[in-house]
C-alpha cells in the first residue's frame, strides 16, 4: 500500500491535505525510514513537550485527530499522530512486509527510534487501542500511561451483527458508497461523523489497494495482568462493535485501570463528537501528578 500521488488517490491526498490543515495548531510533518518503508507523523505542540504517540483507527488516518491534537499540544505534550503503516495515509509500504504481529511491533519500535523517542505516552482508537495495548505488553519500558479509545479486540469480541455488516467491506468491488453506508449504520443514532473526514475514510477505503490487516487474538486476562502501564479506557455507550459495559467490567480489572463511558458516541465518532468531554480527560490523566 503506498501513497505515492497517482491519478486515483489524488482525490484522497487533496481530502487529507484538507482536514490536516483543520487543526487549530501548526502541524509539522515528519517522515521516517525504516525496513518497512516510509512512515508519516504530524507532530504538534512543543518540542520538548512530553511524547504522545496517537494511533489511529483502521482506515482513519492520523487527520481524524483533529479535534483532539490541538487540546493536547496546548496542554504541553508533543503530539506524534502516526500514519499506521500498509493503511491509507501517507506512510508508504515499500519496503520488507511486516510479517505478522511481531514485524508490526517491531517497525513501531523503529519509528520510535528512529523519531528519538526513547518513552511516551500513548493513546489508541479502534484498531489503533489493540496497537497501542499489544505495544505496552511488548515494550512496557517504552510506555509511560495508555489511552484506549473504544478498543477493538482488547477488552471483549466483536458483535455478530457487526461482524456481519463489516465482512463486505472486506470483498471486491470495494467502492466509497460502501464505506459510507458502513459508517452511516455504525453510527446511526449518535453525533454524525465529520462530513470532510467520513470522505476521506470513503475514499481511502476506495482507492488503496487492499492490504492484508495485521492483527491478533484477543490478549488474554493473564497477559492483561502483566501491564506496568496506568490505563485509561474510554468506551462508546453506542458502540455497535462491542458490548461497553462488558468492555468496560474487564477494562477495570486491569491494573491502575480508570474508565469511562461516553453517551452519545458510537465507535467511530468518539473521537470527534466526544472531544469536549474526551479532551480533558486524557489531559488529566496524562498529567504527571494524576494518580490513577
Amino acid at each position: 500500500m503506498s501513497a505515492r500521488t497517482t491519478p486515483s488517490l489524488t482525490p484522497f491526498l487533496a481530502a487529507y491535505d484538507a482536514l490536516l490543515a483543520r487543526w487549530p495548531v501548526p502541524v509539522e510533518a515528519l517522515t521516517v525510514r525504516t525496513a518497512h518503508g516510509t512512515t508519516r507523523i504530524n507532530a504538534c505542540g512543543p518540542a520538548d513537550g512530553r511524547p504522545l504517540v496517537l494511533l489511529h483507527g483502521g482506515g482513519a488516518t492520523s487527520t481524524m485527530w483533529f479535534a483532539n491534537a490541538g487540546a493536547w499540544a496546548e496542554a504541553g505534550h508533543r503530539v506524534l499522530a502516526v500514519d499506521l503503516i500498509g493503511d491509507p495515509g501517507r506512510s508508504v509500504h515499500d519496503g520488507a512486509a511486516l510479517d505478522g504481529v511481531p514485524g508490526l511491533l517491531g517497525w513501531l519500535d523503529a519509528v520510535l527510534d528512529e523519531l528519538g523517542v526513547p518513552r511516551a505516552d500513548f493513546c489508541g482508537h479502534s484498531y489503533g487501542g489493540w496497537i497501542a495495548l499489544e505495544y505496552a505488553l511488548h515494550a512496557p519500558a517504552r510506555v509511560g500511561r495508555l489511552a484506549l479509545l473504544d478498543p477493538s479486540l482488547c477488552l471483549t469480541g466483536y458483535r455478530p451483527g457487526y461482524l456481519l455488516r463489516a465482512l463486505p467491506l472486506f470483498l471486491p468491488g470495494r467502492t466509497p458508497a460502501r464505506a459510507r453506508s458502513y459508517l452511516d449504520w455504525e453510527t446511526g443514532g449518535t453525533p454524525a461523523l465529520d462530513p470532510a473526514w467520513r470522505e476521506l475514510y470513503a475514499l481511502g477505503y476506495a482507492d488503496f489497494p487492499a492490504s492484508r490487516v495485521v492483527t491478533g487474538p484477543r490478549p488474554s486476562a493473564e497477559r492483561l495482568r502483566t501491564l506496568t502501564a496506568p490505563v485509561l479506557t474510554v468506551l462508546a455507550a453506542h458502540s455497535r462493535a462491542h458490548d461497553p459495559q462488558h468492555a468496560a467490567r474487564t477494562a477495570r480489572t486491569l491494573p491502575h485501570a480508570e474508565v469511562a463511558v461516553l453517551p452519545d458516541t458510537s465507535h467511530h465518532n468518539l473521537p470527534m463528537a466526544a472531544a469536549r468531554a474526551l479532551n480533558p480527560l486524557l489531559t488529566t490523566f496524562l498529567s504527571p501528578t494524576h494518580h490513577p
